[in-house]
This record gives structure tokens, C-alpha cells and sequence, in this order.
């Protein structure tokens, strides 16, 4: 049930017949974005919106990569941090069930040792409220980052206004939600509790044999991924970006300590002011950078389904197993379930294959054939938040990565808070919580 995607050519030359988003900055300079994912997109067309030229560096074509596969979702509702109260008695199952939603493989035990126990202290009470916190911080202007994104873009056929339900077909799993349920209420989330025919008449798909769930109006989804990146990678090249396709290898520094130049397998590109926004290969590239970070990589699989013989109208988070049942353009996307086995494990498909079991029962119907596996690497830190703001003891080097879960959703407001930065503006929002320091 593998697959391999062809991607289309990217033309890097600007088209002089369409306007562009650049406008007029006294103070240019010339960006290298590392990165093409959505976060570096976003970056990337943000630092142009202030004028500055920028060159984009992947070793894969824009939002090939980890932001082809996402779950599409824009999800300002959510801040409850993946580690919460009571996490540490779930260790245990997270290396022994290999099918369970959070799993650790065994041969990366040693590896993820020192994040984990990161992560178990990230789960105490009072961190999880300040961790919500900043969370909300971001969410809150993710929608209206991203509105002006989309349409600047012309990408306005990819977002959908439906909102997002989340059902549970068991009541332990519903009782056992109502704390970040109540905790999301307290971050100003609208969190509207529905009966089972009250969800079947949003989702007539839905099965009859549910418990409860929670709608989520103000919820938006992308409805094709890859799309999206192709208007956002349009619009930069628009705006006279240069795209470079490199496998970049290190940076390296100069005699002042500032990196000087990325070295990849093609020529040494000179560096003037950079942007780390390479997902989970960040690690390497912040440390050469001089940062040092405990970035982790949590791998996420989906099931495409694209004949998927349902009808559906919005993305189904399922509560009793954290994962997604997400209709988009062509299809229908089974999504969710984290792996912690690093960047060199080969993939266990048989994750993305449990999503097809674990879905059967609350979409009854769902038709298998055809159906194609994936796996992408998120970008973790173990307190559920990014890195966002200048590497420390660096002039012109800027750090946007780690995004977890949520890199889609918070991509425009952290391309918009890399351009404040870049600009010597006040950010709108305190970024003391993003901060490489505080780890």
C-alpha cells in the first residue's frame, strides 16, 4: 500500500503580469529561509511583504514534505499541551502497545530518554496553565494571519468555515476529556456538547452507536494541503523570490561566530540573515548556528482514503483515540496517532493501518480500496511549544520551528512574528514563552 507522489516543476522566475505582495522597506535585506514547508513559506512571503529579497533552500519541492501529509487543520482551539497531569502512568503503555495514539519505539528508548522526562515535567499543573497560555497567545491571531495569507495568495478555495467535531463512542473516554475540555473553555474556546442525534444531523455518516461530542464552530480546515503551499510558493516567486533545491549538510560560521555561508551538495550559498524554519532537521541546523535545543521528532502517519464511499462535511476528531477522520479535495484523510522513533527507523505502516480499524466503528461504511499509506516527521519540544524569536547570541539569525502538532496552523502568525523580529518591530504578542532560552 506504499506510494510515490510526483511533484510538478516549480518555476522560480517572477511573473511581471501579476502583482506582487512586496512593498517598500528602507532597511532591506537579503533572507535565506531554510526550510519550504508551510512555516517557511509563510516566513518567507512575510519577509517579502516588508520588501526584503528572499531565497528559499529545501532539498524537496515546497510543502512536499511533512506539510503535504497534515491533517489540514486550523486549530485555534488547541491549547492543551500534549503532556497533561497524569501522563507519567501512561508511559508504560506508550512502549508497550506499538498501536496506541503516543508510542515510543524501543530501539529510540535510549534517544528520547532526556526529552521525555522534559516532557513528563511540562505535565505538572501549573505548567499546563501557563503552557495553555501561550498557546492561546498564538491561536488567537492564527485565524486572521492566515485569512490574509489566503487571500493575498488567491488560495481561497482551500479554506473551509465548518468547524470541527469531536465525538467519543465510550463515556470513560468522554469523562476522561471534560478537564482539557474545561481547560480550552478557560482559554476562551467555544465548546458546544452535543448529543449523538444532534452530531448525526452535522454528520449523517456518523454512526448511531456514539456517546457524546464536543463542535468546535470557529474551527477552520484546509481542504488540499498541497495546494496551499503551491499559492503560497506562487506568491513568493511573484514577489522575485529565488527558490534553491539543496540537500544543505551544515552552516557554517564565520570569524565573528555568524554564520556565513550554508554548505550543501551543491555550491556554498553566502548567508546575510537566516531563518531556521526546517521542521524536524532543525536540531542540526540550530546547533551549528549555536543553539542547542532538546527538538525532538514525533512521526505522524495518515491513510489516504480516495474513494471513501462517505459523504462528509468537516473534519471528525475522534476523542477515544486522538486522531482524525478529515474529508479534503479527492478524498477523505485518516490522520493521527505520534511516534517517537527519530528520523532514521523505518516506518511502522502498521500505524497508519490501524486508523482504517480504529475509524470503521464510527464511520461505518468507509471503503478501503485504494488506499495509501504516509509518514511525516513533526518538529516536538517537549512543553508543546515553538521556537519562535532570534537564536541567542545572534545578530541575524532567526529560529521558527517546532511546531508539534499545530505547524499548519500556526504558520502565518509565526511567518508575520518573524518579519516583526527581522523589522525591529514589537511583535503584537509577547514572545518570552517561544524563547530558545528558556529551555
Amino acid at each position: 500500500m506504499d506510494f510515490t507522489l510526483e511533484y510538478g516543476h516549480f518555476v522560480t522566475n517572477p511573473s511581471k503580469e501579476v502583482e506582487s505582495l512586496t512593498e517598500p522597506f528602507e532597511n532591506n535585506r537579503h533572507f535565506t529561509v531554510l526550510g519550504a514547508g508551510v512555516v517557511g513559506l509563510c516566513c518567507a512571503v512575510s519577509l517579502q511583504k516588508d520588501g526584503h529579497s528572499v531565497t528559499l533552500v529545501d532539498r524537496m519541492d515546497p510543502g512536499t514534505g511533512t506539510s503535504f501529509g497534515n491533517a489540514g487543520l486550523i486549530q485555534i482551539d488547541a491549547v492543551v499541551p500534549i503532556a497533561t497531569p497524569g501522563i507519567l502512568g501512561n508511559v508504560p503503555r506508550m512502549l508497550l502497545d506499538p498501536k496506541g495514539p503516543l508510542v515510543v519505539r524501543w530501539r529510540y528508548l535510549h534517544r528520547i530518554a532526556p526529552w521525555l522526562a522534559k516532557f513528563v515535567l511540562a505535565a505538572r499543573p501549573d505548567s499546563v496553565e501557563r503552557i495553555s497560555i501561550a498557546l492561546a497567545s498564538l491561536l488567537d491571531s492564527s485565524n486572521d494571519a492566515w485569512l490574509e495569507l489566503i487571500k493575498a495568495a488567491g488560495a481561497q478555495e482551500v479554506w473551509r468555515q465548518s468547524g470541527e467535531l469531536h465525538v467519543y463512542r465510550k463515556k470513560e473516554a468522554w469523562d476522561a476529556a471534560q478537564s482539557t475540555h474545561e481547560l480550552r473553555r478557560r482559554r476562551g474556546s467555544m465548546l458546544e456538547d452535543l448529543t449523538v442525534d444532534e452530531m448525526r444531523q452535522l454528520e449523517p455518516a456518523l454512526s448511531p452507536e456514539l456517546y457524546a461530542g464536543v463542535f468546535t464552530p470557529n474551527a477552520n480546515s484546509i481542504t488540499h494541503p498541497l495546494h496551499l503551499s503551491e499559492k503560497l510558493f506562487e506568491l513568493f516567486r511573484r514577489s522575485g523570490g529565488e527558490f534553491v533545491k539543496d540537500n544543505i549538510l551544515r552552516i557554517e560560521t564565520g570569524s565573528d561566530g555568524e554564520p556565513s555561508q550554508l554548505v550543501g551538495e551543491h555550491e556554498p550559498r553566502t548567508l546575510d540573515a537566516l531563518v531556521i524554519a526546517a521542521g524536524a532537521f532543525s536540531k542540526s541546523f540550530a546547533k551549528s548556528a549555536g543553539t542547542s535545543l532538546p527538538l525532538d521528532t514525533e512521526r505522524g502517519y495518515h491513510l489516504w482514503l480516495p474513494d471513501a464511499g462517505v459523504e462528509m462535511r468537516r473534519p471528525i476528531i475522534v476523542g477515544d483515540h486522538r486522531f482524525g477522520i478529515v474529508p479534503m479535495t479527492g478524498g477523505v484523510r485518516l490522520v493521527g496517532t505520534a511516534e517517537f522513533a527519530g528520523l532514521e527507523l523505518p516506518p511502522y505502516w502498521d500505524r497508519a493501518d490501524i486508523l482504517a480499524e480504529l475509524a470503521a466503528p464510527f464511520v461505518p461504511g468507509l471503503n478501503l480500496d485504494g488506499a495509501e499509506r504516509w509518514m511525516g516527521y513533526r518538529p516536538s519540544l517537549p512543553d508543546s511549544l515553538p521556537v519562535i524569536g532570534r537564536a541567542p547570541g545572534r545578530k541575524d539569525v532567526y529560529l521558527a520551528f517546532g511546531h508539534g502538532h499545530l505547524g499548519l496552523t500556526m504558520g502565518a502568525v509565526t511567518g508575520q512574528l518573524i518579519a516583526d523580529l527581522a523589522a525591529n518591530r514589537t511583535p503584537a504578542i509577547d514572545l518570552a514563552p517561544f524563547r530558545a532560552e528558556r529551555f
